[in-house]
């Protein structure tokens, strides 16, 4: 997922983290780019899947729209996971930890790789959604924890920057991938990728405990708070308008023309609008405000899919307007995440860690609702996907105007 600017509060490092030594030297340097690392091959590992779903469902013998739906699994495991982890996995110590959920990572990606048919290879996207549960959330909190205070949100952006190049880059070079090996070897790379991050996690973290355990009534607790309860609906639905349909992104380009030499660069474009997007937003939302800019992005969102879902049910196969809307498409979709993080934590300023955890698992709820929806409508035709992703983002800006006063 792309980077979004975290909150400078010390209870997001000493629940999560445990007492970490706080270090501005280069010897925090090292660790961070490793977790960035590690962060990177989730990301792969999440996102990946849309760059050969074609290939994986004429292997395994179901429709795309079937295939489709691992990504709804893994989203949904995530979700529901993430709090329950963060509450069963707190006294773990933080090296032990990552390296076990890099482990699984590995072991889930080699499995799916293997997998004989469509059930094992749901099988292992839970797994795999359990070991990316565990490890992103503590990635971030580690970070945190090696470096001095005034270097926190700099050490948080290098470690999410591997979600945001993971974004960007591992649908089209898997896609790539596809095309020059076979999807079961990508998936193999992603466990080799996983494992040497584990491996690089192993040679390179310091030492560091466990955290003390918040029960998950607490972590739940945030959702009392009227602020959260009326904000956190938009991260569902507004990722689930606009990224829930990307797994089905290449069935999507073929709908309005584009051919396997075009896709890989198509969806570059996807993950290069979502990086801008996401920058420049975090830059917006500090000037102006978060509503004003969520305004923009879901207005955008919504005339982007609309155009979208006409290109494809008016048959209209021009290049240059495809490649404007996939980029566009990144850039809108992940435009209103800073906005988002930023209206949580104003709301329940003293549960940072806690509400950023809900937001992550509302993210992916998100996810997996899209992508539900998607799965449904796809076998109609991509139009009444796209249409019906527009319409949503449509219900989400008439949504932020009803719940602004939670600024």
């Amino acid at each position: 997922m792309p980077n979004i600017p975290i909150h400078r509060s010390k209870p997001a490092v000493s629940e999560s983290a445990g007492q970490g030594r706080e270090d501005g030297s280069p010897r925090g340097r090292g660790p961070t780019a490793i977790l960035a690392l590690g962060t990177f091959a989730v990301g792969t590992d999440a996102y990946v899947v849309a760059g050969f779903l074609p290939a994986m469902a004429r292997t395994l013998q179901v429709s795309e729209a079937a295939a489709g739906q691992s990504a709804t699994v893994f989203a949904i495991t995530y979700a529901v996971l993430s709090p329950v982890l963060a509450t069963v996995l707190a006294p773990v110590p933080r090296r032990a930890l990552l390296v076990g959920a890099l482990a699984v990572l590995a072991a889930a990606n080699l499995g799916s790789a293997l997998a004989p048919g469509f059930g094992v290879l749901i099988a292992t996207r839970v797994l795999a959604a359990a070991g990316a549960a565990a490890f992103t959330p503590n990635a971030g909190a580690v970070a945190s924890a090696l470096v001095a205070p005034e270097r926190r949100a700099r050490a948080l952006s290098v470690v999410i920057g591997g979600l945001t190049m993971a974004t960007a880059l591992s649908v089209p070079l898997g896609n790539l991938a596809d095309k020059a090996l076979d999807w079961r070897a990508v998936l193999g790379l992603v466990a080799a990728l996983c494992a040497v991050a584990a491996a690089a996690v192993l040679a390179v973290m310091p030492a560091l405990p466990g955290a003390p355990r918040i029960a998950l009534r607490r972590r739940l607790g945030a959702l009392r708070t009227p602020g959260v309860v009326a904000i956190l609906p938009l991260t569902v639905g507004g990722i689930a308008a606009g990224y829930g349909l990307y797994a089905f992104a290449v069935p999507i380009l073929r709908a309005v023309g584009a051919g396997p030499g075009q896709e890989a660069w198509l969806l570059f474009l996807y993950g290069s609008g979502a990086v801008l997007g996401n920058l420049v937003a975090g830059a917006k939302v500090d000037r102006h405000g978060p509503i004003g800019v969520q305004t923009v992005g879901f207005a955008c969102l919504t005339v982007t899919l609309a155009t979208f879902a006409w290109a494809a049910g008016a048959g209209v196969h021009w290049l240059p307007l495809t490649a404007l809307l996939m980029a566009a498409w990144g850039a809108t979709t992940w435009f209103q995440t800073p906005a988002q993080q930023v209206r949580l934590i104003n709301a329940a300023p003293q549960e940072t860690a806690v509400v950023i955890g809900l937001n992550a698992a509302a993210l992916y709820a998100g996810i997996a609702l899209g992508t539900a929806l998607g799965g449904l409508l796809l076998p109609v035709d991509a139009s009444s996907a796209l249409g019906a992703g527009a319409g949503l983002a449509l219900l989400c800006l008439l949504y932020l105007r009803l719940t602004r006063r939670h600024a």
